[in-house]
């Protein structure tokens, strides 16, 4: 892997590099954007990854509080790339069942596998999976050149009939056939190509933290829709899990500057004695919740992955997973065409990649903010009806399968979308 900080030199890439006309330009070098260079890499196809951060970053990324819920499609794709190999078994958290509660109520409505076995999916702190990104790269040496300490200012769709090109805060200007935006939710590059984005600021941000406590998680994600408040809890393994607290913004703020005592026996009281005793674990980390889903995907000489497409609220988990099948539905769409010797920035090909991202993020992206408003509605009337869809859902077992296939990324088998016994009409 070559590795050009260009902080310390704007010099273009050596003569040992492909010329311009056989890579991709990614910029963004994310786990979305790693992980994209690593399937064109095993496609055969050389690239870029230019990242506005430092080298530092990238090799040893700093806990920020975050775990991520991966399905198992978006295991497997980890699997393909060989990422899931460099994860040490003890950073891997099994997801058995997941448990939703309305404000107070003692009921609640359970998720889990099809027949009762096995997980629902798999939690994984974030900056492990930043850190298996760099590292498959590494391993892929030949085929990406890395380039941190990067920031693009320019973009020119049409800079030859051939080729897009990247103009650098250097100076310095490069061209390839295709360039990927992979540089989050609120991608600077998808702007200079003209792309807008419908994007959601849900007016609310998350405190997450690490929990210890004394009762076992036995795997249990649990989900509590308070008035006022949604507290999950993340199952980790030693004791511990991952505290994901959402609340109105300025609610947020106030709650991040407390004295962690004040905090944790706020938590310890929202949780009904559920887990036992607790303590904090890790420090507390603040994000905004802000979700965005971009008006296309791609347009000749640019495809957008990871968060520049679609960038997820976190109640169903799909975030990441939905980065990881971008990725490999672009992958390998540009490795037949690399095969048949078409050029990977065509129009018609990206639109193929697109139109595929789409079908299979549009639904639950919407589906998402309907079960984030619906939610997070103070005002009686959507009170009655949370409670009465949960109601609903715990007397469906049809309806729960689906939703737990969502989880998953599996289909519900035929047999869970039967009703009971005691539910079917009699034939004839």
């Amino acid at each position: 892997m070559s590795i050009q900080p260009s902080s310390t030199s704007s010099s273009p890439p050596s003569s040992s590099l492909p010329d311009e006309t056989q890579r991709v330009l990614i910029v963004g070098g994310g786990p979305a954007g790693l992980s994209m260079a690593c399937a064109l890499a095993d496609a055969g196809i050389r690239s870029c990854v230019l990242e506005a951060a430092p080298l530092s970053a990238l090799q040893d990324p700093a806990e920020d509080g975050r775990e991520i819920a991966l399905t198992h499609p978006g295991r497997a794709v980890l699997e393909r790339l060989g990422q899931w190999a460099l994860l040490p078994p003890e950073e891997i958290a099994p997801l058995r069942r997941a448990h939703v509660f309305d404000g107070s109520a003692p009921e609640h409505l359970g998720f889990g596998t099809a027949d009762g076995q096995g997980e629902l999916g798999y939690l994984v702190a974030n900056h492990w999976l930043r850190r298996i990104a760099y590292r498959a790269v590494e391993r892929r040496a030949e085929h990406i050149e890395l380039r941190s300490d990067c920031r693009v200012s320019g973009l020119n769709l049409n800079a030859t009939q051939e080729l897009a090109e990247l103009q650098l805060s250097t100076g310095e200007r490069l061209r390839a056939p295709l360039v990927i935006a992979a540089d989050s939710r609120f991608s600077g590059l998808r702007r200079m190509a003209g792309i807008g984005a419908q994007m959601r600021d849900f007016g609310r941000s998350v405190i997450v933290c690490r929990l210890a406590h004394s009762a076992p998680n036995e795997g249990i994600a649990l989900e509590c829709f308070h008035y006022g408040h949604t507290l999950a809890l993340l199952p980790l393994k030693g004791g511990c899990s991952s505290l994901v607290l959402t609340v109105s913004a300025d609610r947020a703020a106030e709650m991040q500057a407390w004295e962690a005592e004040r905090f944790r026996a706020w938590v310890q009281t929202q949780l009904q004695g559920r887990l036992g005793e607790i303590r904090l674990a890790s420090p507390r980390h603040l994000y905004p919740l802000v979700a965005c889903y971009a008006q296309r995907f791609a347009t000749r000489r640019l495809a957008l992955v990871g968060d520049a497409a679609v960038g997820m609220h976190p109640v169903t988990a799909h975030g990441y997973n939905f980065g990881l099948y971008g990725v490999q539905a672009l992958a390998d769409l540009l490795g037949g065409a690399q095969l048949r010797g078409q050029d990977l920035g065509d129009a018609e090909l990206l639109q193929r990649y697109a139109d595929r991202h789409r079908r299979r993020t549009w639904t639950i992206y919407q589906g998402t903010n309907a079960v984030v408003n619906l939610f997070t509605d103070e005002r009686a009337p959507a009170r009655l009806l949370r409670k009465g869809v949960l109601t609903l859902a715990r007397h469906l077992p049809p309806l729960q399968a689906a939703i737990s296939a969502q989880l998953t990324g599996r289909r519900p088998s035929l047999g869970s979308l039967r009703l009971p016994l005691a539910n079917r009409r009699p034939v004839g």
